[in-house]
């Protein structure tokens, strides 16, 4: 299915129809701040061992992440956030970037990895954001497979690329081409594991 979504205001009727889809154990493909992603229910075990067979990737070394809708829904899923990275949090979110941090024991426990760390992100995207808060919870997130990343800002082209593999494409407009900023915050001392789109300050 192709499903438009303005960018400013998305139509509550097709947003109740993607909730629906994720609820269901649907995975979709979505805009963001940064470029689309393949995402899914965080429950659903089935829709999440979809999305790492679509990167063709072992579930085990996929880079998966929360898209949660604020900072107070990122906090349920990490472990007690001291004030100066609270601080930082909120000086960055919603923004490009996605934060390393513990996982708390609201994570479920399929996607618990060895380090008990998951990455978070609060998109600067009234799309991901909507859908988040419709969905009730953070949609499980991962960037498109492959390299054609000028591919990935035209949703038509996901469509034609995806529609067998997929069950909704949101047409939210064009993508950005250049990925989230990592930064790992399970230690003191933060370190930037990918630069992206965003230009991270302490």
């Amino acid at each position: 299915m192709f499903l438009q979504l303005h960018p400013d205001n998305p139509n509550p009727r097709n947003v109740k129809t993607i909730v629906e889809c994720l609820l269901d154990g649907g995975v979709i493909i979505y805009p963001t701040d940064t470029i689309y992603g393949l995402g899914c229910d965080i429950f659903n075990h089935k829709a999440t061992q979809r999305v790492a067979a679509i990167k063709k990737v072992d579930f085990q070394k996929i880079h998966l992440s929360f898209v949660c809708a604020d900072l107070s829904d990122l906090s349920k899923y990490t472990k007690s956030i001291s004030t100066p990275l609270y601080r930082i949090l909120k000086e960055h979110l919603p923004g490009p970037y996605t934060f390393i941090l513990p996982a708390s024991k609201e994570v479920p426990k399929l996607l618990q990895n060895k380090k008990n760390t998951i990455g978070l992100r609060v998109p600067d995207n009234k799309i991901s954001q909507t859908l988040v808060q419709a969905l009730g919870r953070p949609i499980l997130s991962t960037s498109l497979p492959g390299e054609m990343v000028e591919e990935y800002t035209n949703p038509e082209l996901m469509y034609e690329n995806f529609k067998d593999m997929v069950d909704i494409v949101v047409d939210g407009g064009t993508g950005g081409m250049i990925p989230s900023t990592i930064v790992d915050c399970t230690t003191d001392e933060y370190e930037i594991i990918r630069q992206g789109l965003g230009e991270f300050n302490e």
